[in-house]
């Protein structure tokens, strides 16, 4: 397995394979992103551990994308805010410690 970018600054053990699919998402774009995002999310937001790391990996392409492609930072961004706000909406009050610890 590539020792993806989150693992090898932060020292997380990822559960997913998130950073991997989005980084091959990259090479096709916006729709490419789009398309990669949906899948994880729909398949995973009820599942507090695996939507952290969703978070996560969207906050870090964010930054990752910022200066050499802003259209394709912001579209990250807009998928952080959106999964952000529904975890922040809908996980009971355990699970977004949870969330909180582990993004902070």
């Amino acid at each position: 397995m590539i020792q993806n970018v989150l693992t090898r600054n932060l020292g997380i053990k990822m559960k997913t394979t998130f950073w991997e699919d989005f980084t091959i998402a990259d090479k096709f774009g916006v729709n490419g992103i789009e398309d990669t995002y949906q899948r994880a999310f729909n398949e995973w937001q009820s599942e507090v551990e695996y939507l952290k790391e969703l978070i996560m990996v969207l906050n870090h392409k964010t930054w990752q994308h910022h200066e050499k492609q802003p259209h394709i930072s912001e579209l990250y961004h807009q998928k952080y805010n959106e999964a952000y706000r529904w975890a922040t909406g809908n996980l009971n009050d355990e699970d977004l410690q949870v969330l909180y610890t582990y993004l902070d």
